[in-house]
């Protein structure tokens, strides 16, 4: 299932207004707020539609387009905005019905107070400030989750932040009828690949679909040899591809192999309207490699990935790349593999996996390459190699502990290598973690973080805020600020409440 189009989304929005201003004052509402949307949807800065709604000013009016929201196949949220004061009680029927996220911009239409002109009429048609309150109160009093973004409509900070949040809404969406294909079990007696997949359907929405891996084959299989010569021609183009995986090397019917296994996991995928999959070295009968081309490849494509049966490091990836589509910088599974811990230096992290680091985060051109895996028992695998290039970056997970879900997030910095790596066959990503190796390594291990977390240089920490809120699950971040003592004791009050947290 590929990446949906963000153009095609849509957010409403909805202005808050009563009937005691008049018809006059009402009108200038709507004329302000269709420009306001206008803009908003114009901005650069948020990736979906922004369509304008009717000014709202009963309690029926509230309840109609909220309905209508939940029903609207592309709508995946609604931004409010209170223009003048509306009496909150006219919102609770709509907002107790309201099953897509909220985003409550805290704006007003001029930017400043026009001194020498103001008056009474001028005040009573520009109330955001204490109308915006009202309408806080009662998203409290509900319990409400939802983001509330503050400043001038026409600045950047508020169109970024409401993009961060539209892009984390469009996640949400596509998780809701999001299907992991599973091939084979997870890596037998892992603890954290394991989970219920009941619980995430719904908590998150996603299915998870176990399959044989004879169901891969038969696909595999299937695939003819035309096929197969475009797509080994497709990896000549696009990759520096080694001279005995070239045309006329002598290992070139393992990069035949290789397109093989691609063109029959894509075939499974697509049939099956999958929007990620796993699978597993220990659960390959009949196939001839572990997929790693295939799966670097589909990984850029859209597709979430877990490694060893992990479902559900394929879904966080998979959110992800949602989150991150047309952003700058790659997104890709990834796993936390050895560590430099160089005496009176800085601490850094190596991050990579056996094979499948996904191509979208490679500084430059990939090499394609054949090496022995040393793992599963079949034949040499095709492989992308490449270092991620150096800035900041996010590696998040989600883990099951039983009554509730929990991501957790560090906030990394992205560094060159000391030295080249010609012998570490593998794509890698070498970090230094915040704020410190020792901080951020025990806070991710007090909080139970997997070993198998999505790694982002297109993403942020408010991203994933926003979509920890939108799917009510607790999120653990651990960066600049991060104190250990505190961060447990955030730890303790999070299991003994079961709230969403951040130390």
């Amino acid at each position: 299932m590929p990446l949906p189009d963000l153009t095609e989304l849509e957010v409403w929005f909805v202005t808050g207004s009563q009937h005691l201003y008049g018809p006059e004052t009402l009108e200038e509402v709507a004329a302000h707020s269709k420009e306001v949307a206008a803009a908003l949807g114009a901005s650069p800065h948020v990736p979906v539609k922004v369509v304008f709604k009717p000014v709202l000013v009963t309690p029926e009016s509230i309840l109609e387009v909220v309905q209508q929201a939940n029903n609207a196949p592309n709508c995946i949220g609604l931004v409010a905005w209170m223009h003048t004061f509306s009496p909150a009680k006219m919102w609770i029927a709509g907002l107790t019905r309201l099953q897509k996220p909220l985003a409550h911009l805290h704006t007003q239409f001029g930017r400043e107070i026009p001194w020498s002109t103001i008056d009474m009429d001028f005040m009573n048609t520009n109330q955001s400030a204490h109308g915006g309150r009202e309408f806080g109160f009662i998203g409290a009093r509900l319990r409400m989750e939802r983001k509330v973004i503050v400043g001038h409509w026409q600045d950047d900070a508020p169109q970024k932040s409401l993009g961060v949040w539209c892009r984390a809404a469009a996640a949400r969406h596509d998780l809701q009828t999001a299907k992991i294909a599973r091939f084979g079990d997870n890596m037998r007696e892992v603890a954290v690949t394991e989970g219920d997949k009941v619980a995430a359907q719904i908590a998150l929405g996603v299915s998870v679909h176990g399959y044989g891996v004879g169901d891969l084959v038969e696909r595999i299989d299937a695939a003819t040899e035309a096929q197969v010569d475009a797509l080994c021609s497709e990896y000549d183009t696009q990759y520096a591809v080694a001279a005995d995986l070239g045309p006329k090397g002598s290992r070139r019917e393992a990069l035949r192999d290789t397109a093989r296994i691609e063109l029959g996991l894509r075939s499974f995928l697509e049939e099956g309207g999958f929007a990620g999959f796993t699978d597993t070295f220990e659960n390959l009968h009949g196939m001839k490699q572990l997929p790693g081309l295939p799966t670097q490849r589909l990984m850029a494509d859209g597709y979430g990935f877990g490694g060893e049966g992990d479902w559900k490091a394929s879904l966080m990836t998979r959110a992800s790349k949602v989150m991150a589509a047309g952003l700058p910088g790659g997104t890709s599974f990834m796993e936390d593999y050895t560590y430099h811990l160089p005496a009176g230096g800085e601490a850094r992290v190596l991050g990579s996996h056996m094979l499948e680091i996904c191509p979208t985060i490679a500084a430059d051109k990939p090499s394609c390459e054949i090496h022995p895996l040393g793992i599963g028992g079949k034949e040499d695998p095709v492989r992308l190699v490449f270092d991620a290039p150096a800035g900041p970056a996010v590696n998040a997970t989600i883990i099951d502990l039983g009554d509730r879900f929990r991501f957790v997030l560090n906030e990394v910095e992205v560094v060159d290598p000391e030295q080249p790596l010609p012998k570490l066959p593998v794509a890698r990503a070498l970090w230094k973690p915040l704020p410190d190796m020792p901080t951020a390594a025990a806070a991710w291990i007090y909080a139970g973080g997997s070993h198998h977390p999505t790694f982002s240089q297109a993403l942020t920490t408010e991203h994933y805020e926003d979509l920890a809120s939108m799917l009510g699950i607790e999120l653990l971040v651990i960066d600049t600020e991060t104190r250990l003592r505190e961060f447990r004791h955030t730890i303790r009050m999070s299991d003994a409440a079961g709230v969403y947290s951040r130390a």
